[in-house]
C-alpha cells in the first residue's frame, strides 16, 4: 500500500549499521535462528512457498516463522539486509502498528482494573486534545473518532518527502490532524487516522500516571517474554538489523534511517524480531493478557456495519467494516484471522493468528527495486495461510 494509504500505521524504515556478513551472525541472538534441515513435510511446503514468493515479488528480504499449536513449524530468512550480507531471522525490525495492539491491550486492561471506562470522553485526561469533551477513548481504539488521518495532509507528504530524516513531535502531526474538520461525528462511521493512536498514547500516561514506554515493557512486552522488542527514541535499531529500501521519491533508495517519531505515540515506537513477532500474533489473538469479555471487544468494539460514505467522508476514506474483515479495538480481523499488518517504503510485515486452527504467522519482507506497490509481506501471509488454512482465507478487503 501507498505511503498515503497505510494499513493501520506507516512504517518508518529500517535503520542497521554496516555490519559484514560474519559480524551479523555473531550478533545474532541465539533464541531466534532458522529451522534446523532439512524441511520436510509442510515446513518444506511453507519454504518453497516462501522461496518462490520471494522471486515473484522481487523482495529483498523476507523472514518469516510459522507455528500451530504454540510449537515451531518453521522459521527462516530469506535474501540480503544489503549487498553480501544475508537476512538473519535475529535481525532486528519495525514492528510500527503492532503497537497498536499493545496500546489498546494496554487500555482494556486499566478499563478492566477501573481506572476509566472506554466510554469516557478523553478532555478527563487531555483537556486540550482536538473535540476532546466529544471523543472517547472507545473511538481512539476503534478509529471512530472522525479525526482526520495527518498522512494524507498534502503538505505533509510534501515535508516527509522532503526531509524523511525529521523528527515530528505528537503535538505537530496531531495539529495536522486538527486542522482539518471532523470526517463524521465521532462514533457515528470508520476512517482510520493515526492520530487516533497519538492521542490514545498520551491518554494511557495520564490515566495510569507511567510512560507509555514503561507501560508497554512492564504489561505486554514483559509478561509474554518479548525480549527483543523495545521503544526506540531515536532512529536507531539495535543491531543487527534489517535494512530497507524504497523507490517512494523516484529512485530507488535506503530508507533504513527514515526517522519514524510521526508514526505512533512516543514511547510505542517499536522494534522487534521474527521470533518476538509470532509470539505477539499468538498473544494478541488469543487475548492472554486481556479478561475475556475485554477480548470479545478487541475483536469487535462496534465497527462491523461502519464505514460508508457520507457527505463529509467520501468511500476511500470510510471504508466499509463487515463480520468477516472489520478494525476491531487496534486489530484487524479477517476470515477469523486476528492481524497487523504495518508498512512503510520499503519495509512490510504481518502477524497473524487463527484461532480455529492455532495457526501463527509472522512475516517480515524489505523490497527490491521492481517490488510491486502493497504490503508484500501480507501477500506472503495469504500464501501461506492458503496452503496451512485453506478454509480460513487471510484475504479480502481490509478496512484500514
Amino acid at each position: 500500500m501507498r505511503r498515503t494509504r497505510t494499513v493501520l500505521l506507516c512504517i518508518a524504515g529500517l535503520v542497521a549499521a554496516t555490519l559484514p556478513a560474519g559480524a551479523a551472525a555473531a550478533a545474532a541472538p541465539a533464541g531466534c535462528v532458522s529451522t534446523p534441515g532439512p524441511a520436510q513435510g509442510r515446513a518444506e511446503d511453507v519454504l518453497r512457498l516462501a522461496e518462490r514468493a520471494k522471486r515473484e515479488l522481487d523482495l529483498n528480504s523476507l523472514i518469516l516463522r510459522v507455528s500451530t499449536d504454540g510449537e515451531e513449524l518453521v522459521t527462516t530468512a530469506l535474501g540480503e539486509s544489503v549487498t553480501g550480507v544475508p537476512a538473519d531471522p535475529a535481525m532486528h525490525f519495525r514492528s510500527g502498528s503492532v503497537a497498536i495492539a499493545y496500546m489498546t491491550t494496554v487500555l482494556l486492561q486499566l478499563v478492566d482494573e477501573g481506572k476509566a471506562r472506554l466510554d469516557d470522553t478523553i478532555d478527563r485526561w487531555l483537556p486540550d486534545a482536538p473535540h476532546a469533551k466529544k471523543i472517547t477513548l472507545r473511538q481512539l481504539g476503534s478509529s471512530t473518532s472522525g479525526l482526520h488521518d495527518y498522512v494524507t495532509d498534502p503538505k505533509f507528504l510534501a515535508e516527509l518527502d522532503a526531509a524523511p530524516f525529521r523528527h515530528w513531535t505528537s503535538a505537530e502531526v496531531i495539529g495536522i490532524a486538527a486542522a482539518h474538520p471532523l470526517w463524521y461525528e465521532p462514533g457515528s462511521n470508520f476512517s482510520y487516522s493515526h492520530a487516533n493512536f497519538q492521542l490514545l498514547g498520551a491518554a494511557l500516561e495520564k490515566i495510569s500516571g507511567v510512560s507509555l514506554e514503561r507501560l508497554l515493557q512492564e504489561r505486554v512486552m514483559g509478561p509474554l517474554g518479548l525480549s527483543e522488542t523495545a521503544n526506540g527514541a531515536t532512529p536507531e535499531i539495535p543491531v543487527p538489523a534489517l535494512h530497507s529500501f524504497t523507490s517512494d521519491r523516484g529512485i530507488y533508495e535506503e530508507s533504513s534511517y527514515w526517522n519514524p517519531s510521526w508514526t505512533t505515540a512516543p514511547g510505542a515506537v517499536l522494534t522487534t524480531d521474527i521470533c518476538d513477532l509470532e509470539r505477539s500474533a499468538r498473544a494478541i489473538g488469543t487475548g492472554e493478557l486481556v479478561s475475556a469479555e475485554a477480548f470479545k471487544t478487541q475483536l469487535n468494539p462496534g465497527t462491523v456495519g461502519l464505514g460508508t460514505a457520507t457527505g463529509g467522508c467520501p468511500a476511500t476514506v470510510c471504508l466499509k467494516n463487515t463480520a468477516a474483515a472489520h478494525f476491531g479495538f487496534g486489530v484487524l480481523v479477517v476470515n477469523g484471522w486476528i492481524e497487523q499488518n504495518p508498512s512503510f517504503s520499503g519495509y512490510a510485515a504481518v502477524q497473524a493468528y487463527l484461532p480455529a486452527e492455532k495457526l501463527a504467522i509472522a512475516v517480515s519482507a524489505t523490497k527490491g527495486p521492481k517490488t510491486p506497490e502493497g504490503n508484500q509481506a501480507e501477500v506472503v501471509a495469504e500464501r501461506i495461510a492458503a496452503l496451512l488454512a485453506p478454509d480460513h482465507p487471510l484475504k479480502g478487503k481490509r478496512p484500514a
